[in-house]
């Protein structure tokens, strides 16, 4: 039997994507728009998909779909439900990201913990010029060793960070999760989690338990020299709360690699922040080259070895 694989959104991935290894057939486009969804997925058995979104009422449309591969470990965009209920099966990426995410997390905590971005500013400003002697202190620096680390999320990502923060000599906490047991194994309490950390990382999925997990209450309870540092999903945090924590002292600086709504073409309310103590990145932690190409070998072998009857990876 021959495939039909389609991939919606190529131009998200830039690396060399093999073609598989059995009969099929290879359709694939930069982007796609939901309105164009249906139309181009009407004879696609297998479809690839980053980021454009599949959701129950397209699938409702695509009787002939069997595999949806993610090219991407978070797969929010997917009506998971809707696929379990079609037999549709649902692959995700996983621990690709092991290395460049961690240092893309520490790149920023680097910054803001040092005031890299005020200190390079002041420089170009003429501070130093003008500065009575050979250096100024207009900044706090802060160090890394003896700090602590909040995580809020596991996995090999949060091992990853994990393992970064030791090396630097940071003390670990991981926190709680979301739901399940109240008190997880080897897990520290959240509100704890919270007093104690000088710098918080986030690691969790996108699910309607975590949706806001960091809002108003959770800044105030944070120490007012820690950092909060976001790789995951923008829906984690609530963003006005962040922006009224940055401007108010709640806390003493963020670093955003994620916003909810990407890219933020309406607007986003951390776009309009020019503070030096927060970062903003597009959403290009996980992108370093080796990477992206350990996410296209293993989008590939996902499909391979779903056709083949020895699956892996799935979600449902």
């Amino acid at each position: 039997m021959t495939e039909h694989l389609v991939f919606l959104d190529r131009s998200t991935l830039q690396a060399t994507v093999r073609r598989p290894a059995f009969d099929h057939t290879w359709t694939e486009f930069a982007a796609t728009s939901p309105e164009q969804t249906v139309e181009r997925l009407r004879d696609a058995t297998i479809v690839l998909t980053n980021k454009a979104p599949l959701r129950a009422e397209v699938l409702a449309q695509l009787p002939k779909l069997k595999l949806i591969a993610v090219a991407a470990t978070g797969y929010d965009v997917i009506d998971v439900a809707a696929c379990r209920e079609r037999g549709i099966a649902v692959a995700n990426i996983r621990n690709y990201a092991v290395h460049t995410v961690p240092e893309h997390v520490f790149a920023l905590i680097l910054a803001l913990r040092r005031s890299l971005f005020a200190y390079r500013a002041d420089v170009e400003r003429g501070r130093w010029q003008q500065a009575e002697q050979f250096c100024f202190f207009d900044h706090p620096i802060r160090d890394l060793h003896g700090s602590t680390l909040g995580l809020f999320g596991g996995g090999a990502l949060g091992e990853g960070t994990a393992t970064l923060a030791r090396a630097f000599g940071m003390r670990v906490l991981y926190a709680e999760r979301a739901s399940g047991p109240s008190a997880s194994a080897g897990r520290t309490p959240v509100d704890q989690v919270l007093a104690e950390s000088d710098v918080i990382s986030l690691h969790c999925p996108l699910t309607p338990a975590t949706r806001h997990l960091i809002g108003p209450e959770q800044l105030r309870k944070m120490k007012r020299s820690a950092i909060l540092i976001n790789t995951a999903r923008g829906g984690l945090v609530d963003e006005q709360a962040l922006v009224t924590a940055l401007k108010e002292g709640w806390i003493a600086g963020a670093g955003f690699d994620v916003l909810t709504t990407e890219p933020p073409k309406n607007g986003n309310p951390l776009l309009d922040l020019r503070l030096p103590n927060f970062i903003l990145t597009p959403h290009v932690a996980w992108a370093s080259s080796g990477a992206m190409q350990i996410l296209a070998d293993q989008l590939i072998d996902n499909i391979e070895r779903f056709i083949h009857g020895t699956p892996q990876h799935l979600v449902t």
